[in-house]
């Protein structure tokens, strides 16, 4: 049987904990900053958990993680 293949596009964003969460790098935080608040600049730099069905999805994407 071959070995399964890692979605790379699915590698590159998420990272799986040593429990088994999900984690992901939170949206609007790369540029633009200078109208955005200094706590909500903090808050982007945190990352965010994946709950839920999506969690499972993107952990059969990543069958060597």
């Amino acid at each position: 049987m071959p070995k399964m293949k890692t979605k790379k596009v699915v590698a590159k964003r998420f990272k799986i904990t040593k429990r088994g969460k999900v984690i992901r790098g939170r949206q609007m935080g790369r540029h633009l900053k200078i109208k955005k608040s200094k706590s909500r600049i903090r808050r982007q730099k945190e990352p965010a958990k994946v709950a839920g069905k999506m969690a499972r999805m993107i952990k059969r994407y990543l069958p060597y993680a």
